[in-house]
């Protein structure tokens, strides 16, 4: 049976998150590892005022994640492939053995901040379902000849896709959509417009501080989602990281090419479900559960003592 781990990316989060990790003796060496690089408890990163704040949302997001998967990692479910969406790389990455927890910590909070200082406020990101592709893009083009700033950021269903950009702008295209046949259109719980070139600067200065970086070749298949492959090498992967704020998501398609390889088991870490709801479309037979909503002894087969 092979097997992949997801890790959700921003909007995933809620107040409290970080007071449903794990509590066994790892988790509890990770969170004192957090708390010193990070010089602050993590209650100060998922309260509700905190959660405002990009950089506590994408800190919380790679603790919550990291410290799931090494529990099932210890519990004997070890996964053959690792899949994260938007920031959910970096968890990825780690689980993989390919970067270093405390260099993710300090790299996120960089990421974090590089995202909120330059987009504080007026951007954001925009979900479409029920709607195709070439009318989604088609009517981006137009928006953007006339100067509007609004992107296809993630492709993740057949009919489910992303915008990214100035929020008016892509309620606007949102509308116009609408206004052609059956579509649905919601404001995603991300102040930022990620996963496009508006990003691209921020990406160019999270390079400089990768560039001292020590990676590792990953243990597992790491998938990047910008490019729908499996990455084997350290340096593929930390380009990966580098650009993937400011990079397309396929995520449709990585899904599609790991069914294709013979994945027939993906649990997606907390405090994420969405990703599994779109990976199962693609694994109709196979095993596709949210550990958020289900009791880790029901993964792994087994639960062993803390």
């Amino acid at each position: 049976m092979l097997s992949a781990f997801t890790f959700p990316g921003q909007g995933a989060q809620h107040p409290g998150m970080l007071s449903e990790l794990p509590r066994d003796s790892a988790a509890r060496e990770r969170i004192a590892e957090a708390e010193a690089v990070l010089g602050q408890p993590l209650h100060a990163l998922d309260s509700p005022e905190a959660l405002t704040d990009t950089r506590n949302v994408q800190l919380s997001l790679l603790i919550s994640s990291v410290l799931w998967a090494e529990y099932l990692q210890g519990r004997g479910c070890i996964p053959d492939f690792v899949l994260g969406l938007s920031i959910g790389a970096y968890p990825a990455a780690v689980v993989a053995g390919s970067l270093a927890f405390d260099d993710a910590l300090r790299l996120v909070d960089l990421r974090g901040r590089l995202m909120q200082q330059a987009y504080p406020s007026g951007y954001g990101m925009l979900a479409l379902t029920g709607v195709g592709q070439t009318q989604v893009e088609a009517e981006i083009a137009e928006q953007r000849a006339e100067g509007r700033p609004v992107y296809l950021a993630n492709l993740n269903g057949e009919q489910q896709f992303v915008l990214a950009g100035c929020r008016k702008a892509m309620q606007d295209t949102a509308e116009r959509i609408r206004a052609r046949g059956q579509c649905s259109g919601r404001l995603l719980d991300v102040p930022v417009p990620s996963h496009c070139e508006l990003l691209a600067p921020q990406a160019e200065r999270l390079a400089e501080a990768f560039a001292d970086v020590v990676m590792q070749a990953p243990k597992c298949g790491y998938v990047s989602a910008a490019r729908a492959r499996v990455l084997r090498q350290a340096d593929a992967i930390r380009q990966d990281l580098v650009q993937n704020m400011a990079h397309q998501v396929h995520w449709h398609d990585s899904c599609r090419m790991l069914a294709e390889r013979g994945l027939d088991r993906a649990i997606e870490m907390p405090p994420g479900s969405t990703l599994t709801g779109l990976f199962r479309r693609l694994l109709p037979q196979g095993l596709c559960q949210a550990l958020a909503t289900t009791q880790p002894a029901a993964l792994v087969g087994y639960a062993q003592p803390d």
